[in-house]
């Protein structure tokens, strides 16, 4: 059975009285949303700058721990769970996918980041000390201009949000020895894109090659040089991932999830989570 319940957070469109897919705010004036000891998820996206506190952050049963120059990426369905210690202080940006892609027209650009849609990767980041303090002066910018909101401000908001995250990216794929190229192969983005949409039911590196147009060993090449793991790799960690998440918080039986992750039976399944976490569905969902 799940241990808890699951909040779901939406983003509040029309919060500003026209509509603005980007906010941010400061992470202690939003007990209720940022610092829920609940496991939730977000239907956007969410970057959190940690100023200071103590304790741990869970992100899809991954913990960080709280600290000043923490930074930690949120994708849309990632379940949290905060576990503070006393007093949290930093900021929060959220905002959502449609803000930034339909202006750059560009479906990949999120995937394009090596913090977002990872799944078996790690989702934060300790910025030193000047490097968190300019990402909090680009922060602040930003707040700046949601306070002041004029006719252009999106085109000034998403200006900056880019600096951000390509900023962001570089210090990720430089602490984590991945690729921070945001341009490089066309291929290897699409294939992140499309496992996060095929995962539950396509599980072979052969059917996202075909989808591709190209082969698997090359497919695997591609995504070992650009995020460090085959693509064949990253498909079971997906699916690894979404396993553990009905485990823990569905009270879905393991036939069940068998099934929704399109498994051929129970025991090819019993087998795969066995072969990936050295324990079986049962165990881990007992002892978790």
């Amino acid at each position: 059975m799940p241990k808890q319940n699951i909040l779901h957070f939406d983003f509040l469109r029309n919060k500003y009285g026209q509509e603005l897919l980007l906010d941010v705010g400061r992470m202690e004036s939003l007990q209720n949303f940022v610092l829920s000891d609940t496991p939730h998820v977000l239907s956007f996206y969410d970057i959190m700058f940690l100023e200071h506190g103590s304790g741990t952050f869970s992100l899809d049963g991954v913990a960080y721990t709280l600290e000043p120059g923490r930074i930690v990426f949120t994708s849309p369905g990632q379940v949290r769970q905060w576990n503070a210690k006393g007093e949290v202080a930093g900021y929060t940006l959220f905002f959502e996918e449609d803000f930034i892609t339909s202006f750059f027209n560009d479906p990949l650009f999120l995937s394009r980041f090596q913090f977002f849609n990872n799944a078996g990767q790690p989702s934060g980041i300790l910025a030193p000390a000047s490097g968190f303090q300019q990402h909090q002066q680009t922060i602040q910018a930003i707040e700046q201009e949601i306070k002041q909101l004029q006719n252009d401000s999106p085109h000034m908001l998403r200006a900056l949000l880019y600096q951000l995250l390509i900023s962001l990216n570089r210090l990720y794929a430089q602490q984590h020895s991945t690729n921070a190229d945001t341009e490089g192969n066309h291929v290897v983005y699409t294939f992140r894109k499309l496992l996060e949409q095929h995962y539950q039911q396509k599980h072979q590196v052969q059917e996202y090659a075909q989808l591709l147009h190209t082969t698997p060993a090359h497919l695997n090449s591609i995504t070992q040089r650009y995020f460090g793991a085959t693509a064949s790799t990253l498909i079971k960690n997906r699916l690894l991932l979404e396993a553990k998440r009905q485990l823990l918080y569905t009270s879905k039986t393991v036939a069940e999830i068998a099934y929704s992750l399109n498994f051929s039976d129970t025991a090819n399944f019993n087998r795969f989570f066995r072969t990936q976490v050295g324990q079986s569905p049962k165990i881990y969902r007992s002892q978790v």
